[in-house]
């Protein structure tokens, strides 16, 4: 039977590991990895988000998350009163906001 099979021989004593820091090291490097291209910069664009909010004010041009775009007409403390068109005015989150826009590029209302 062993010409379809070879033979299992007993290896030799397992050597004992080298330094246990240095298996952990390509789990740091990743981290260190994750860390720098996803996290940091996720966190730095959301504080950028909560200033630009923060500095809303009545007369700003703004695009929401879903696309209206429209000047601030009413600032609350959570909610933002948006004029899209001439006296029609959408209330939403001030965290829909995605944008604020410079001034002069919307046409007036």
């Amino acid at each position: 039977m062993s010409f379809f099979i070879n033979d299992a021989w007993a290896a030799g004593a397992p050597q004992a590991g080298g330094d246990p820091l240095l298996s952990f090291l390509p789990l740091v490097l990743i981290f260190v990895v994750f860390y720098f291209l996803l996290i940091r910069p996720q966190t730095k664009r959301a504080k950028e988000h909560r200033a630009m909010v923060a500095a809303l004010a009545k007369g700003d041009e703004v695009v929401t998350n879903g696309g209206l775009a429209g000047q601030v007409a009413e600032v609350g403390e959570n909610f933002v009163l948006v004029e899209v068109a001439g006296n029609v005015q959408v209330r939403v989150q001030k965290q829909a906001v995605a944008t604020v826009l410079p001034k002069g590029t919307l046409k007036s209302l």
